[in-house]
Order: C-alpha cells, then structure tokens, then sequence
C-alpha cells in the first residue's frame, strides 16, 4: 500500500473509507448502527454497515472488523471517522485503530471540541477514566487546509491535502457527509438537511 504522502506526489487517485453513526435511540447500551462509505476522491464506491452500542467501548473494535473483513481493504489509503466517537461517548482508540488497520486514521471534526464539557459528560459514564485516557491518546487537534482534525499514521499537512482531495464542496469530506445522509435515511426514511 503507498503512503498517502506517495499517493499525492503522485497524482493517483487517493481512497478513504468515512465512518458515522445512523440516529440512534438514547437508551443506554442500544444499538447504534454505523455507515462506512468508500470513495475515490469524491466518487462513491462502496459502502459497508455495522453495529456499535450506544455508550459502549466497542466503536475501535466495530470499525477496524467493518473495514478489515470487507472488500475495501486492500483500496482504502486513509480511515475517516466523523469525531471521535460514535453512539454517544463511544469512543474510538485513534492509536489502536490505526495500528491494527495499518492505515493513518483521522478523526474529523466540524468545530473545535469543547473539551471542559466532554469531560463533565464522560464523568457520568461508566469507565470514565478509561474514555478520559482514550480521548488523549488521540494527541492534538490540528488546523490545515480549513479542515479541523486529530490524526494517527501521517502528517498533518499531508492529511489536510488529503481532506481537501476527498470534499466536494464545504468542510465535510465525501465520504462522511454520504455515510451521514445513507445512515439517517435508513434509519429515518430519508436524509436530513445537514451532512
């Protein structure tokens, strides 16, 4: 597999797989179905589906099986993930995940946390120490390209590049904004007005 850096020296094509969580009841511990989308640049190609538990501490493990026992795995240069966390506070091992799917892993965010909140959320939960140390590990927040982002498994500057490649238009790349849209309209019978 080329690096992503590689892949923009020279002008291939770069894949990214983009994952989200579908609306999901607010019951502890329900299911929480995830959309993964697979683009080439901003063409869709793919999709895979999948269930993490709202709350819960599977999300790391939900998406590396997602990707890892599908047919998009061998294509796919890069892994989004729309925040850090899907089903509520079920939050993704940035480090762990990019380690096991040996592929950089980016949390993409819309806005800068608001990390004081976060925290007094997560002392409510369960295993509050566990989530705090799993938001660290994701490392720093990063600003490139207009794109607001924590990263694992390449540089900052060349993930900028990268999002910028994969968005159409706005701040929302490709393959999060169609995993957002395709998992409310499964679950809702239609997409909503915001990607």
């Amino acid at each position: 597999m080329k690096s992503l850096a590689e892949v923009l020296r020279r002008g291939l094509r770069v894949r990214t797989v983009g994952f989200d969580d579908a609306p999901f009841d607010r019951t502890p511990q329900s299911p929480v179905h995830v959309a993964g989308v697979v683009c080439s640049r901003t063409r869709f190609e793919g999709m895979m589906w999948g269930e993490a538990t709202k709350d819960g501490l599977d999300a790391t493990d939900v998406i590396a099986a997602m990707l890892l026992r599908g047919k998009f795995y061998d294509q796919v240069h890069a892994v989004l993930i729309d925040g850090l966390a899907i089903g509520g506070f079920n939050l993704i091992d940035l480090p762990q995940l990019a380690e096991r799917l040996e592929r950089p892993c980016v949390a993409v965010m819309r806005r800068r946390p608001n990390l004081e909140k976060i925290h007094a959320a997560l002392a409510q939960l369960d295993e509050a120490s566990h989530r705090r140390v799993l938001l660290a590990r994701a490392g720093p927040i990063h600003e490139e390209a207009g794109f607001i982002f924590q990263v694992v498994g390449e540089s900052p500057a060349v993930v900028g590049q990268v999002l910028a490649a994969v968005t159409d238009q706005g701040q929302v790349p490709e393959p999060l904004r169609l995993a957002h849209l395709i998992g409310a309209a499964v679950k809702l019978g239609q997409s909503g007005r915001r990607a």
